[in-house]
C-alpha cells in the first residue's frame, strides 16, 4: 500500500511539516510505503493549465506519487483562513483524476487559540471537489504541541495522528479489498 502525505507549508521551516513527517513516520511503522512531498521544498511552479507544465521536474514528481498513492494524508498551516496558496496550487495540479475514490485525512497546524477550523473546512471542500473520500475524522495542532524545531512532541497529538493514519490505511485497504473484487 502507498500513501502520499503532502506537506502543505511554502515555509522553511514549519509546524506543518512537523506534523505531515509525524505522520509518515507513522504510516511507516504500519508498513506503508510513504511518498512524500513537500511544497516548501518541492516548489511547483504557479499552475495556469498550459500542458507545458507538465514537462516541469517537479511537478512530474507530485504527478507520479499522486497516481501510485492509494490514500493522502493532506496537512496545511492556517493562512487568513484557508489552506496555504502553495497546497491549493499543488492540488490544482492534481485534480479528480488522482483523487477519485482515494481516502484523504487532514490536519491542520494552526496558529494558536482556536485557529485551524477554517483552513480544515476550506481543505476538506477543495478535497471533497476532487472526489476524494474524505475521512470524518481530522486533527488540528496548536503550537503548543511542537518543540522548538517544530517537531509534534505533545502525548495527545501523536496519538490524534496515529489514529487518523490508522483510520486511512483501514480506509484504503477496504477500497483496495473491494477494486480486487470487481
Amino acid at each position: 500500500m502507498k500513501i502520499m502525505v503532502i506537506a502543505g507549508s511554502p515555509t522553511a521551516i514549519s509546524r506543518t511539516r512537523g506534523v505531515a513527517q509525524f505522520a509518515a513516520e507513522a504510516l511507516r511503522k504500519l508498513d506503508v510505503e510513504v511518498l512524500y512531498f513537500d511544497v516548501g521544498i518541492d516548489q511547483l511552479p504557479l499552475f495556469t493549465g498550459d500542458a507545458s507544465e507538465a514537462n516541469d521536474e517537479t511537478v512530474k514528481k507530485l504527478l507520479s506519487y499522486a497516481e501510485a498513492a492509494d490514500g493522502f494524508f493532506v496537512t496545511t498551516p492556517e493562512y487568513h483562513s484557508g489552506m496555504s496558496g502553495a497546497l491549493k496550487n499543488a492540488l490544482d495540479f492534481l485534480g479528480s483524476k488522482y483523487f477519485k475514490n482515494k481516502p484523504s485525512a487532514m490536519a491542520v497546524a494552526a496558529g494558536g487559540g482556536k485557529g485551524g477550523m477554517n483552513a480544515m473546512n476550506n481543505l476538506r471542500t477543495v478535497l471533497r471537489g476532487l472526489y476524494s473520500l474524505v475521512l470524518a475524522d481530522q486533527y488540528i495542532a496548536d503550537p503548543v504541541m511542537f518543540d522548538e524545531g517544530k517537531e509534534l512532541t505533545d502525548e495527545l497529538a501523536k496519538t490524534r495522528v496515529n489514529e487518523l493514519t490508522n483510520q486511512l490505511v483501514e480506509m484504503a485497504a477496504l477500497l483496495n479489498q473491494n477494486k480486487v473484487k470487481n
